[in-house]
């Protein structure tokens, strides 16, 4: 696409990696924002509205026919969704329990691991759909004048069924909005009530509690609680800082590496034998030589073995060793393979496959462990539930600073080492980040699970003469329990 605009050849790889930068920038300027709304509105509302604004915009970028154009709604598409954390914070309310964290928080990676083996193949089968399929679409003058909108509109029929799913099933997690009329789940009661057996019925609609008047009527009305917006202290607890500081790290170091990877593999083989340039163990340039379609490949069988990884092993391993631990074995694992990484094309031939192999697996696993402790350790760090969209709009704000200097600085890296005959630069520069990203790991604590019970408001709150106020009283288990 960016090729169609108008750029030469030469500089599709820059520009590619601009409008990268552009939307994770933008996301990141945004995405305090959009977590504090959802402190204030709700998790339900803000995320439908992320959902709309990310449709809509994704239209807009397929009817792209200039750069301006595309880098315009790419930037769009950062500032105007802020849904990656507020969906991390309704996962952290969903799911108290520290035994369940790392299976609730391996569902996200797993649902995003599945989009980036199937998004790319969707979308490159349906682009151009007049050349590619001139017999289906050879005759459609909208589709020739605009040849990357119809992997958008297939896009957008998707973000219908999720908004339309959301608006009719999704429940409000925030405490002060929980009893807030939502029409949206009674229509769907509504559409669901004909494949509801009479039991059902009577057991969702008749339940007496402790507020239910014994002479029928309507239960008093639980009081809403005034919102207090958390200040900047509360947010960023000593704890909280920690790990803020080891996601914006590990977020910089795993994603030059993914953007760097496919370039290492690309360089053609160096011939090491009597060459001048070649100096073992540390100068040389060599790659692997491997074309774009077999790299597609590694990652499509890569990405099937993470999903196992993802839901099978990682919660298994968390409960047993504990998220802190996994997480400061994986600190030390970044490292030494990037340190690792430049060697593997000095193996020989007969090897290579099964090196790439077992190199991309050994980092996706880092990262399939990686990430969701480092979410988990976050969520937990928080001094409230007030406070814990905020968080991790801050954190989704960092995430993003990596993730556009990361390739930012070591791709320039990878050209000046090449440049100089040493493709170790890059790579040993990587080992470097990745330590510095450990330091505040092994800094950190692990809490008895989540912190941000409100137990001391709850405390605070009436007692005798406010029926509301002593169900919201009731313990995590009781709550829990409902």
């Amino acid at each position: 696409m960016i090729e169609y605009v108008g750029v030469p050849k030469n500089e599709v790889a820059k520009w590619v990696g601009i409008a990268s930068a552009v939307t994770s920038i933008s996301q990141g300027v945004m995405a305090v924002t959009w977590g504090t709304a959802s402190d204030r509105f709700g998790r339900k509302p803000i995320i439908l509205l992320g959902l709309t604004c990310t449709m809509i915009i994704s239209l807009l970028f397929g009817f792209s026919q200039t750069l301006a154009w595309l880098v315009i709604t790419r930037a769009l598409l950062g500032l105007m969704n802020g849904n990656v954390g507020i969906i991390r914070t309704m996962v952290a309310e969903m799911v108290p329990e520290k035994e369940l964290q790392p299976r609730a928080f391996s569902i996200m990676p797993l649902v995003w691991t599945i989009g980036t083996i199937f998004g790319p193949a969707f979308g490159g089968a349906l682009a151009r759909p007049a050349e590619k399929h001139p017999g289906i679409f050879g005759n459609s003058e909208f589709l020739k004048r605009n040849p990357f909108i119809l992997p958008n509109i297939a896009s957008a029929l998707l973000f219908i069924i999720g908004i339309t799913t959301g608006f009719l099933f999704l429940h409000e997690t925030l405490a002060t909005k929980k009893d807030r009329h939502d029409y949206g789940l009674v229509l769907g009661k509504m559409l669901t009530s004909c494949s509801t057996s009479r039991e059902e019925k009577a057991r969702y609609t008749v339940q007496d509690d402790e507020n239910t008047p014994l002479l029928g009527g309507k239960p008093p009305q639980k009081k809403e609680a005034p919102v207090k917006r958390p200040s900047w202290k509360e947010v960023f607890t000593p704890q909280s800082k920690l790990v803020l500081i080891a996601y914006a790290l590990m977020s910089m170091h795993t994603m030059a590496f993914d953007s760097l990877l496919p370039v290492f593999l690309h360089t053609p083989v160096q011939q090491l034998h009597d060459n001048p340039d070649v100096h073992l163990p540390f100068k040389f340039i060599g790659g692997f030589g491997v074309d774009s379609q077999t790299i597609g490949i590694y990652y499509t069988l890569i990405g099937i073995i993470g999903m196992f990884i993802q839901f099978s092993i990682f919660p298994i391993a968390a409960k047993r060793f504990g998220v802190l631990n996994c997480l400061k074995a994986m600190s030390l694992v970044f490292p030494i393979i990037y340190v690792v990484t430049p060697f593997t094309a000095l193996v020989p031939e007969s090897l290579r496959h099964v090196t790439v192999f077992l190199l991309m697996l050994s980092k996706l696993a880092a990262t399939i462990f990686g990430f969701p402790c480092v979410t988990i350790l976050l969520t937990n760090s928080a001094t409230s539930l007030t406070v814990l969209g905020t968080l991790n709009g801050v954190a989704t704000s960092v995430s993003a600073v990596g993730r556009a200097s990361g390739p930012a600085i070591c791709g320039m890296a990878f050209s000046f080492g090449v440049k100089k005959g040493y493709v170790i630069f890059p790579w040993w520069m990587l080992a470097i980040f990745g330590a510095l990203s450990a330091l505040p790991v092994f800094w950190a604590i692990e809490p008895d699970g989540f912190q941000g019970n409100d137990a001391e408001e709850e405390q605070d709150e009436p007692q005798e003469t406010d029926y509301g106020a002593a169900d919201h009283r009731q313990s995590p288990e009781a709550r829990a329990s409902h």
